[in-house]
């Protein structure tokens, strides 16, 4: 079995290309909940409903999120009597929401309520949220703190940031099926899908004992970088880092995840600084790794299970 740690567009695109090489049974997909929040009375989870369409195919193909064929006629009519709709909600994707928040008003857990999405999409594979507590990664900026939609979505990313915090982690622990999977006897390896590090795997690795089992575990695990070229394939990832002070470069990504992978898949146009990360001690497979296809997602998953497979256990160790 082997577990993937995933959020957003990327983590959507990878889970649906493992999901075509491993069955459901030897598969699990841990989820960022961090970009979670609550907006007109409704609970919404971006990252797990982003991984839910991939893996059901349902999902919109061009924007990456939200699902296929989608209309508009709630945000049109929100917007004409003066509403909060910086927001996008689609027709579609609103059943989701209204079903999760009365399930969850029931005081359903939020891997209860996944789970039971799931089935209704008819997603054979197990999606799991990182935790069922409230966790929410506020973005420090020169504006000030913020949670993460408004500066995600509403701001459009544009204050500079000066850092992250992720409020509710102290408290958090892992879902109950990420936590059994942590010790799974069955665990084969560990898949870090390229998701934004700071935005999307970070929050996950913040729950309490995520991380110190990251770094003391048995099994190989590896990451696919999220920048190509020095440029973030989607999203603010090489925005950040830069604000920051990071390596804008797959260099920068394996200098973020030293000690918690064993393998870093990089693009072939970043062939020429595998020494780099090599000198860090991290194994290297260079590889087309820009999903456009369906069967782009089918190989490039196929190529990192195959490398996770060749990693010794332990070697980050």
């Amino acid at each position: 079995m082997f577990m993937a740690l995933a959020g957003g567009v990327g983590g959507g695109k990878l889970a649906q290309g493992l999901a075509t090489q491993l069955a459901p049974d030897r598969l699990m997909i841990v989820v960022n909940t961090g970009d979670d929040f609550v907006h007109l009375s409704m609970n919404i989870s971006p990252d797990l409903d982003t991984v839910m369409y991939w893996l059901s195919g349902l999902n919109d193909f061009e924007r990456g999120w939200g699902r296929a064929g989608e209309t508009w006629n709630f945000m049109a009519a929100l917007h004409e009597i003066g509403g909060p709709a910086w927001f996008n909600l689609g027709d579609k994707d609103l059943a989701i929401h209204v079903v999760r928040t009365e399930m969850l008003a029931r005081r359903t857990s939020l891997s209860a309520v996944t789970h039971a999405l799931c089935r209704m999409l008819g997603v054979g594979h197990k999606v799991i949220p990182m935790t069922d507590a409230t966790l929410r990664t506020i973005v420090h900026t020169t504006d000030g703190e913020m949670p993460f939609q408004e500066y995600f979505v509403r701001r459009r990313c544009t204050p500079v940031v000066t850092g992250l915090t992720f409020e509710g982690s102290g408290d958090a622990k892992p879902a109950p099926d990420f936590l059994a999977g942590m010790t799974d006897e069955a665990l084969r390896g560990i898949i870090i899908c390229p998701s934004n590090p700071l935005l999307s795997i970070d929050p996950i690795l913040s729950i309490g004992g995520a991380r110190e089992w990251l770094l003391k575990r048995c099994v190989p695990a590896v990451a696919v970088s999220p920048i190509v070229g020095g440029q973030a394939i989607k999203g603010p990832a090489a925005k950040i880092f830069s604000e920051l002070g990071r390596n804008v470069s797959v260099v920068g990504i394996a200098e973020h995840y030293r000690g918690l992978i064993d393998g870093l898949v990089i693009d072939t146009v970043d062939a020429a600084l595998r020494p780099e990360i090599e000198a860090l001690g991290i194994k290297v497979d260079v590889t087309p790794s820009v999903m456009r296809t369906a069967q782009d997602r089918a190989t490039l998953a196929a190529r990192v299970i195959d490398f996770a497979s060749k990693i010794p256990a332990g070697s980050h160790a």
